[in-house]
């Protein structure tokens, strides 16, 4: 038998769409594959209830199907499903690692992000790099049609999850279809200034960055009390706030001394809109990782 600890992402980043990701230090998905003649899957932990065990409609059934590697499957979810915590992405990088391990398959890390991306597909409907990517490789990623481009980064975040619940098809229905050449330039400029801060851990030139006028106000709608929570974590000493990838999930980067203030000040801008959540004091973190028995 073999374990995989898959991380939670944050996809987007606000200027970002379909293209940045993080890699946050926690939480994260747990999974187990252990060589059998046929894929099964056993589903645990937070929203299990609502995860489909069958090979043919779970994320990772299609992983083990694209690398020829049937297994005997267990998923321990530490990440909510429609959390915009990249909760189907875990699993799917989760499962990509250890099946090309368990079968010495060869792939490089980077190969086995178009492989995950083709498990999450059978969630969210496409095939994106933007979650499964930091998840396999940690850090910052940038993913494009053209491959993906890794930065390690240390940078402090609070991720703060309602208790609402907001689904990717529903998010990708309301993302505006067309942009003013002004809306163009500015998120052009705040994508490369992000970019930046990444590669100096830096949380005012990240927050700077996430910045975005686009798509992240007509996602804002679907949340309710976003706006409080923005202004509130802002207040307390964030640098700069988002949409944590489809929503409903919120993030916040910041310096490490006002972590704990702005996550607090997070979850009493939701108590006082009347929806309860929980905060996540994390950082950009590692990629998944191997645990052999």
């Amino acid at each position: 038998m073999l374990t995989v600890r898959a991380p939670a992402t944050s996809a987007n980043l606000g200027s970002g769409f379909d293209v940045f990701g993080v890699a946050l230090s926690h939480p994260a998905d747990v999974v187990r594959v252990e060589r059998a003649d046929r894929t099964t899957i056993e589903v645990t932990g937070a929203g299990s209830q609502y995860i489909p065990e069958d090979p043919e409609k779970n994320t990772v059934g299609a992983v083990a199907e694209a690398l020829d590697a049937p297994a005997r499957i267990k998923i321990d979810k530490g990440i909510r499903p429609a959390s915009g915590l990249g909760s189907s992405a875990a699993s799917a990088a989760a499962a990509a690692v250890a099946l090309n391990e368990l079968y010495d398959r060869g792939k490089t890390r980077k190969e086995l992000v178009p492989i995950a991306a083709k498990g999450e597909a059978v969630v969210s409907g496409d095939a994106h790099d933007d979650n499964v990517a930091p998840s396999i490789l940690g850090g910052f990623t940038i993913a494009t049609p053209d491959g993906v481009t890794q930065v390690d980064a240390s940078v402090p975040l609070v991720a703060c999850l309602p208790e609402i619940v907001v689904s990717t098809r529903d998010a990708r229905r309301v993302v505006p279809t067309e942009t003013s050449v002004d809306q163009l330039v500015e998120t052009v400029g705040n994508a490369a200034t992000l970019t930046t801060g990444m590669h100096r851990d830096d949380p005012e030139l990240i927050g700077r960055g996430m910045e975005d006028t686009v798509v992240t106000p007509a996602r804002a709608k679907l949340i309710d009390g976003y706006s409080e929570v923005r202004q509130a974590a802002l207040d307390a000493g964030s640098t700069g706030v988002t949409i944590s990838g489809a929503g409903p999930a919120i993030l916040a980067v910041c310096p490490e001394h006002d972590r704990k203030h702005v996550a607090s000040a997070m979850l009493d801008a939701f108590e006082a809109e009347g929806v309860d959540a929980r905060a996540y004091q994390t950082r950009i973190g590692q990629g998944a990782t191997v645990h052999h028995p």
